[in-house]
């Protein structure tokens, strides 16, 4: 077996996983504050010992909030995440564990994940957008995950959408993330996504052209995601996808407006399936697939 982690702000969760996906067991643990890398490791380090008390697993896959290197071994950037930077994750790991280690984008590890068990297994070539606290992404092409050189693709939340927009953490501005976050949501209305969600399905008027609104944006976005990838099948994750039957509609109209019918020929836009679990998932592919590469 392996074992998968998802890095987060406010938790970390792991799991050991059987070759064929099945979770043995899991731990979810608060992540320490503020999550400078030496507390973050050595948190890890305690749950990974909570975890896998008899030292059964022979890889470890984590997911950060941030880009990876291409080889999977430093830890780049985590905007929300204190210093952060060039973090060798997989290096301090190995030498604490002794198991080959492997890092990668935690949206890269959810989009894996979906195309492991999830969502994705009937698709060769698909998107994942997660629409959460931010907006993150994944991109499978022929079966594989695409990181492009240096490792870093996929950040789809980061694209422009508006080029006068507010300000993003990333240093663009006006991006996707900036119109369709859980935080761009609040900063828009004042409102969280589940609130506007509850309201919506009572018929509330202001909370139902809020959506559509929403839609709008996020169909723009998608607009300039499909001409680029032309992908077989979107996938949907995060919190704020439990209101699609509010936004979806106004996304698909703005898409069937804006796209040529030779770049969405039937192309499908489905949710995730994974939820919360999709990173962990994810990341534990990751551990096999370095174990089979070693």
């Amino acid at each position: 077996m392996v074992i998968g982690i998802d890095l987060g702000g406010t938790a970390i969760k792991l799991g050991c996983f059987a070759v064929d996906g099945t979770c043995i067991k899991s731990l979810t643990v608060p992540t320490p504050q503020p999550a400078t890398p030496q507390a973050v490791l050595a948190v890890i380090l305690d749950a990974i010992a909570q975890l896998d008390p008899d030292n059964m697993a022979i890889a470890i896959g984590v997911g950060t909030p941030g880009p990876a290197d291409a080889a999977g071994r430093i830890a780049k950037i985590a905007i929300n995440l204190p210093q952060w930077q060039d973090v060798p994750l997989a290096d301090w790991l190995e030498a604490a564990t002794g198991k080959p280690t492997v890092v990668a984008n935690d949206a890269n590890c959810a989009g894996l994940g979906e195309a492991w068990l999830g969502a994705g297994r009937n698709w060769q070539n698909f998107i994942l957008l997660t629409l959460g606290t931010g907006v993150g992404g994944a991109i499978i092409q022929n079966g594989e995950l695409f990181t492009g050189f240096g490792g870093a693709a996929g950040e789809l939340g980061l694209i422009n959408l508006y080029p006068h927009g507010p300000m993003c953490n990333s240093g663009n501005q006006g991006s996707l993330e900036q119109y369709v976050s859980a935080i761009a949501i609040r900063r828009r209305t004042g409102k969280e996504p589940s609130q506007l969600g509850a309201l919506a399905r009572q018929g509330d008027g202001s909370a139902l052209a809020f959506w559509q609104e929403y839609g709008r944006d996020l169909g723009v976005g998608l607009t300039s995601l499909i001409y680029v990838l032309t992908p077989q099948a979107i996938v949907i994750g995060g919190g704020v996808s439990a209101s699609a039957e509010f936004f979806l509609p106004t996304a698909w109209a703005e898409i069937n407006r804006r796209v040529m019918p030779t770049s969405r020929s039937d192309l499908q836009i489905i949710p995730a399936q994974l939820g919360n679990s999709a990173g962990m998932v994810g990341a534990a592919k990751l551990a096999f697939v370095k174990v089979d590469s070693c």
